[in-house]
């Protein structure tokens, strides 16, 4: 009956979703022109990897596609390796500082996973292949960014997230510098001018922005099975050990640390609304925006919510979808901000610590996500 309600008071999610599992995505993911089993192969494992980051990178130009999903492909890899718990550190840190290398030796693979998406690490041998078919102005890119985030990666597996700073050195690792590297294969693409990469704040902002609603939300995954990445200069004010948030007894200190979290985050909307407001490109507009009017919602949704600490707070299907289908220009991205900013303004308790310093930023935010703002 919750469902039914849920459903009924969004009645624009219920008609996209219907479309989209009717058939509709096909509309705007292109059919893929693959002319061998290994790109076939990634195209598979990408589907079962990416979830949205699937459909985004399939919906990119085909200049792009294919460069873009073994990128990712290659990344998440290297994620892969991370976020197992059962490999031992003796054996993941080598590994993931000798990644890179992984991508010239056509024999490689990892047979050690117990992870979901291990399928990856078990027939890297076809990604790598993948990868060495692509022209060398793209393996270049790879080339560049890989071993700094294999490198980083491996530095946080035996160094905790202290301090804000360290919060953002893992960001920039774990995501951020993803999205430098992809600002690199647009631009070498000719898709988009070369500027679109050379304000590296600006740049880095998108990848801090999605790693950082990544790590909020996934505070209980991440706790059931051992990683913690909250900086303790922030939890500890609220605490004595991460874990003790999910107490129920430590609720309301916990959701106060959390939305603590979710202003630091919010501070880089700005700097992705001008981002944004740079790229040409339709195909990689939406590439980049999706993700980012994604992870407004899942902020939205978390802020002042201690459901966070029992389980997973996701934004509804029908709402994923419409939010796929309208970020398709900097007005509409800024209409949904704006949305999501007002649904945050609305949520906050007077009692947080906090709230005085939410209020500022969101209004500040607020009046450049107006239409027309800036």
């Amino acid at each position: 009956m919750e469902v039914l309600k849920e459903w009924l008071g969004h009645p624009k999610e219920l008609y996209n979703l219907a479309w989209f599992k009717m058939g509709g995505y096909k509309t705007v993911v292109p059919k893929m022109d693959q002319d061998a089993l290994s790109q076939s192969l990634c195209y598979k494992y990408l589907n079962q990897t990416g979830r949205t980051a699937a459909l985004v990178i399939q919906m990119l130009d085909k200049e792009v596609r294919h460069v873009v999903c073994i990128f990712y492909l290659v990344l998440r890899a290297m994620d892969t390796v991370e976020d197992d718990m059962t490999i031992s550190l003796e054996t993941k840190i080598p590994i993931l500082q000798k990644f890179h290398s992984y991508l010239y030796q056509p024999e490689w693979r990892f047979m050690g996973s117990n992870d979901k998406d291990k399928q990856i690490l078990e027939d890297f041998s076809t990604i790598s292949l993948e990868f060495r078919k692509l022209d060398k102005v793209y393996q270049d890119v790879f080339a560049d960014i890989c071993p700094k985030v294999g490198l980083g990666l491996a530095k946080f597996l035996e160094k905790e997230v202290e301090s804000m700073k360290d919060w953002d050195t893992y960001c920039y690792y774990g995501t951020a510098l993803a999205f430098i590297g992809l600002s690199q294969i647009f631009s070498a693409s000719k898709l988009e001018d070369p500027v679109i990469g050379q304000d590296v704040e600006l740049v880095l902002s998108l990848g801090f922005f999605l790693q950082k609603t990544n790590i909020i939300r996934d505070y209980h995954e991440d706790q059931l099975v051992g990683r913690e990445f909250w900086p303790r200069e922030v939890w500890s004010k609220y605490a004595k050990k991460l874990s003790d948030l999910a107490k129920p007894e430590n609720i309301n200190k916990a959701v106060q640390c959390m939305n603590e979290l979710i202003i630091n985050a919010l501070h880089h909307v700005p700097n992705i609304l001008t981002f944004l407001s740079r790229v040409k490109n339709q195909s990689i507009f939406n590439f980049y925006a999706i993700a980012q009017v994604m992870a407004i919602a899942t902020l939205a949704a978390c802020y002042n919510n201690p459901q966070v600490f029992q389980g997973a707070v996701k934004i509804r299907k029908g709402q994923a979808i419409t939010l796929m289908m309208d970020a398709t220009n900097i007005q509409a991205v800024k209409a949904i901000m704006f949305q999501y900013l007002e649904e945050i303004y609305h949520k906050i308790p007077s009692m947080d610590p906090s709230s005085t310093r939410t209020q500022q930023i969101v209004t500040s935010v607020h009046s450049m996500s107006m239409p027309g703002g800036r």
